[in-house]
């Protein structure tokens, strides 16, 4: 079974609404999602209230407690996926090495149009959750599709 890892900041907002959508849209393949935050700030809270909320008005169940980031994560998944640069240079520079299992989630959103980063919803309203369940949302089809094409 491959094993995808998406990381955001405090592991409340962007990267639970990410595992999320990802296992909502893979519960029928060998694919399974889990999700990290390179802070410590959240561990064991559940994700944001906003987050919950824009995951249940699409149908997405979402559960999860945050927890932060480990260097030993690289091994146990497959794909780490960043949801901002940020983010992705934090693990890079905690990373036992070079790694090659580390990408940024809009590098699989056909309309990322060279920006990378998922911003930071937290300290903005409702519509910064759904803009973000949008871009996470669209990017998942290319992601899994380059996760099966990986595996042949």
């Amino acid at each position: 079974m491959k094993k995808v890892l998406f990381v955001c900041l405090g592991n409340i907002c962007r990267s639970p609404l990410a595992e999320a959508i990802f296992n909502h849209h893979t519960r029928s393949l060998e694919i399974q999602a889990d999700s990290a935050g390179t802070a410590a700030y959240h561990v064991g809270e559940q994700p944001d209230p906003r987050s919950i909320q824009v995951a249940q008005s699409n149908g997405v169940p979402i559960q999860h407690k945050a927890r932060q980031f480990r260097a030993q994560d690289f091994e146990t998944f497959d794909y780490v996926i960043a949801m901002d640069h940020s983010n992705y240079q934090s693990m890079k520079a905690i990373a036992p090495g070079e790694v090659e299992n580390l990408y940024m989630l809009r590098e699989f959103d056909p309309e990322g149009n060279g920006e990378m980063d998922v911003p930071d919803p937290y300290y903005g309203g409702d519509d910064g959750f759904v803009l973000i369940y949008e871009m996470i949302s669209r990017s998942m089809d290319h992601l899994v599709a380059h996760i099966q094409s990986s595996q042949t």
